[in-house]
């Protein structure tokens, strides 16, 4: 009680803390940090008059996930800025540096690949995520590395630039295929790289019609000459550009690169759909779901800033979609593509209902960017956006749907292996693995699973106390009698089922120190492996029989997922237990290094690597001699 009472205090005076503070934010904009009972950020926010939207935490009402967050704010911090714009690049850089829990955060895998022509006497083509600002020519971005990788393969076939990492001292089959200019033995010419540069710039950029024209011209020509082998190569070559080509669908009469975002919300998740249009031709599109707990279209803002902080290949124009709630039509119809189309700049976007965030975030982006940021109203770009929005509703509404029919096929599957064991409920299993090597550092390791789903909060650990060598049956009996003793001394829930991983020697073993020490009488199954270390068969009862499950049913397919699953914990835990122990008896082995010593190393070095490595000054600070140093180094060296 007097525990809660002290929670409650803390609380009150942190609150009290936050109304002094909200009463001295400046009429100014910037970048708010807020931070929980911990002092850790949990959200990063940015505003153009940081005391209303500072404030507008603190008072009214708001949705579930918001109020999430509100509930955990203990404290905040303010930084102030020159601009809107800096405000916008200062939120990005912040969410970047303390990846808060509450905001929309783009992940390190949402790179995207590149073509390259490197800058370099001799060029040559690649396939990178990285876009350095190192004087070479990038394209893209494409949609994955695969449709990266053909549209390359084309282009090596198409165009002879060397294909090597490193020059080779004599030509290679390249050269032989017609492939290779052969800079390693012959004086190519810097036109020569610059026509080719050029052509490939062309093709890339959406010139591949001319391109065909002329491979076409050639083939004919190849084929009068009665050069048919040649002829062949170029038919292949215009079959593959249409192959790659005809994948893309023309959208736009002119030939912009556009960027196209488009964003739906619901359930306190946002997917954000990106069309890219490369040329006036849509390419690919990116999708992307994540959770988001503050105000919806100033997370959009916060997730596209990320996106082009970690792709900075620009297009020359950037679409956003507009919050107006009601779309707007012309003469009771969306505009059609021929008709004039109407985009508000962002340094000219009115202020409209929902739009004061609109402008912030536009403008900002426009400035920071320096290029066409736009918001459409209307025509054919409204209409792009609206293609957009609908997508991420569509990949939205498909998430949710794949979540029901995950959880109704999970519980089903848990029912059902209830009821093959001749259980009426199979809520709650807890399944059991042991580890060591040889009988060295032994563990277990215990799993739970509810309804058919792992929780992992009350996954659970053991270290081997009793069990001297590799001895699987004992270890099992230890691990059953600790485990059960804390549920009866603790009154925990109790499982439904006991799964082991072993045949009948761990099921008898469990089994009797369940009935015969604790008086519990819980179904207990065993799952064996094959000669692969497979789930192989299901054993049930003592004396434990097999039961057959189709190896194709969800039935099986849990049971595997939970022997693997026990199985990862169990040996994750192991490892960590003897690279401890590795540490430990690598060092108490050198005379004069103890117990305090050995801790006193590994803190101010870190690892033993660090130590190998160190000088003999570097150890004066821990007022370690050099004569001891030595001796640490040279054992540590000796042993590596």
């Amino acid at each position: 009680m007097d525990k809660l009472t002290m929670t409650d205090h803390d609380r009150d005076k942190a609150l009290e803390n936050i109304r002094h503070k909200l009463a001295l934010l400046p009429d100014q904009s910037g970048c708010y940090l807020m931070k929980n009972s911990e002092g850790t950020i949990i959200y990063v926010g940015k505003a153009k008059v940081l005391k209303n939207r500072v404030r507008s935490y603190f008072t009214g009402s708001h949705n579930g996930k918001t109020q999430l967050l509100v509930s955990e704010i203990r404290d905040f911090e303010y930084i102030v800025t020159g601009s809107n714009m800096e405000a916008l690049i200062l939120e990005c850089n912040l969410i970047k540096q303390y990846q808060p829990r509450y905001n929309v955060l783009l992940k390190d895998d949402k790179t995207f690949p590149y073509i390259k022509i490197t800058n370099e006497t001799h060029p040559k083509l690649e396939v990178t995520r990285r876009v350095l600002k190192d004087k070479a020519k990038y394209f893209g971005p494409y949609p994955n590395a695969y449709a990266a990788q053909e549209t390359k393969k084309l282009l090596d076939r198409m165009y002879p630039l060397r294909k090597c990492g490193v020059m080779p001292k004599e030509v290679c089959l390249y050269y032989h295929m017609g492939q290779c200019l052969a800079p390693c033995e012959k004086e190519v010419p810097p036109s020569a790289y610059e026509q080719i540069t050029q052509e490939i710039s062309a093709f890339l950029g959406g010139g591949h019609e001319q391109i065909k024209k002329e491979l076409q011209r050639k083939m004919e020509e190849a084929a009068e000459e009665l050069y048919f082998e040649r002829a062949k190569e170029l038919r292949d070559q215009i079959i593959n550009i249409d192959a790659i080509m005809e994948k893309q669908k023309i959208t736009t009469v002119d030939a912009r690169d556009r960027d196209v975002f488009g964003f739906a919300v619901d359930k306190g998740w946002m997917c954000v759909q990106i069309l890219y249009m490369r040329q006036g031709k849509m390419i690919q599109r990116h999708t992307s779901v994540v959770p988001f707990y503050g105000d919806p279209y100033s997370d959009f803002i916060s997730f596209v800033t990320q996106y082009y902080s970690d792709n900075p290949a620009l297009p020359q124009e950037i679409l956003l979609p507009d919050m107006l709630k009601e779309e707007l039509e012309v003469g009771g119809e969306l505009r059609s593509a021929n008709e004039t189309e109407e985009a508000t700049d962002a340094s000219q976007m009115s202020l409209r209902s929902g739009g004061i965030d609109e402008k912030i975030g536009a403008s900002s982006l426009q400035e920071w960017l320096g290029i066409k940021v736009l918001v459409p109203i209307r025509g054919l770009k409204k209409q792009m956006i609206g293609m957009a929005t609908e997508n991420a509703k569509v990949a939205l509404n498909e998430k949710f749907l794949l979540i029901e029919r995950d959880e109704e096929r999970t519980s089903k599957a848990a029912s059902n292996l209830g009821q093959v064991i001749g259980l009426d409920s199979l809520h709650r299993i807890e399944a059991f693995d042991n580890s060591n090597i040889q009988g060295t550092h032994p563990v277990s390791a215990m799993i739970v699973f509810i309804d058919g789903k792992p929780e992992k909060k009350e996954y659970r650990k053991y270290k081997i106390r009793t069990v001297v060598g590799a001895d699987d049956y004992e270890t099992m009996r230890e691990v059953i009698r600790r485990r059960y003793e804390r549920v009866m001394k603790e009154n925990l829930e109790m499982p439904n089922l006991i799964v082991v991983d072993g045949g009948k020697g761990q099921i008898s073993a469990a089994v009797d120190v369940l009935e015969n020490e604790l008086g519990l009488f819980i179904p207990v199954c065993g799952l064996v492996k094959d000669v692969k270390h497979r789930t192989s068969q299901l054993m049930v009862g003592d004396p434990a029989k097999a039961v057959t499950l189709p190896r194709d049913s969800q039935e099986f397919y849990l049971l595997q997922r939970i022997q693997d699953e026990v199985h990862r914990f169990a040996i994750t835990f192991h490892r960590e237990q003897r690279g401890k122990s590795m540490v430990t008896s690598r060092l108490d082995s050198i005379p004069g290094v103890g117990e305090k010593r050995r801790k006193l190393l590994l803190k101010h070095f870190g690892s033993l690597k660090k130590i190998r490595e160190a000088s003999l000054d570097d150890f004066k600070p821990l007022s370690i001699g050099d004569k001891l140093a030595a001796s640490i180094i040279a054992a540590l060296q000796e042993e590596s």
